[in-house]
């Protein structure tokens, strides 16, 4: 039997993107990869490329050169409709922002990406992720009436709801307190856990980072180690 394609490939990927002063190049010449399961945490100063490295990985920014293989598919041969087709169900993602829809209660947040995946008793599963983060009494709060931490508590859960096999967080503690932030960040790593999901963690808290199992530093588009 063929060993399973790894979540995540990298291969010699590239971003150039035009600015006023002409091209800038974001990425260079990136390869790593990331194993089922594997937690990794990408590191480094402020514009090296780590949210980038999110966006082409995940299949949100095309590469200027160079392979991404999501699930062992190459995304360059896909698509817009394939690409979300194939991130669909699979790939979840956690912003700093959270990017909660702020006329939905935190129930109908949690609930929309299933409901757009056609899976039955949206509702019900929905409910049941905010009891796992602690906030089924809250279900009916929109995020203006919510805090912080608990609009990630619900990002989190709408991105697990899913069954993702790959996790992308960016940022996901950069706007909380350090208490709400070590909080939810030990929430994010057990829940990844029980899930089995790989994850990809950018950030620049290092008591965050060192709770992945490997760590990669980025500086000027480059991975150092």
């Amino acid at each position: 039997m063929r060993d399973a394609p790894l979540p995540l490939a990298l291969q010699g990927v590239s971003l150039t993107l035009p600015s006023a002063a002409g091209p800038v190049q974001i990425l260079r010449e990136v390869d790593f990869s990331v194993a089922p399961r594997e937690r990794v945490a990408v590191t480094g100063p402020s514009g090296s490329g780590k949210s980038s490295l999110i966006a082409v990985a995940a299949g949100l920014e095309r590469p200027t050169q160079g392979q991404v293989l999501l699930f062992g598919q190459d995304l360059s041969r896909l698509n817009e409709d394939r690409r979300a087709k194939l991130r669909r169900g699979r790939v979840s993602l956690v912003f700093q922002a959270f990017h909660l829809l702020p006329n939905m209660t935190a129930a109908e947040n949690v609930s929309a990406p299933l409901e757009i995946a056609g899976e039955a008793g949206a509702g019900r599963t929905a409910l049941q992720w905010l009891e796992r983060v602690g906030l089924g009494a809250r279900r009916t709060h929109y995020p203006h009436q919510l805090s912080g931490g608990e609009q990630q508590r619900v990002a989190l859960a709408r991105a697990l709801a899913v069954r993702p096999s790959l996790l992308f967080a960016d940022e996901p503690t950069g706007n909380l307190d350090t208490e709400t932030g070590l909080a939810a960040a030990a929430l994010m790593f057990d829940l990844v856990a029980e899930a089995g999901a790989a994850l990809v963690l950018v950030t620049h808290d290092e008591a965050l980072a060192g709770r992945a199992d490997r760590r990669l530093r980025m500086a000027a588009g480059r991975i150092e180690a």
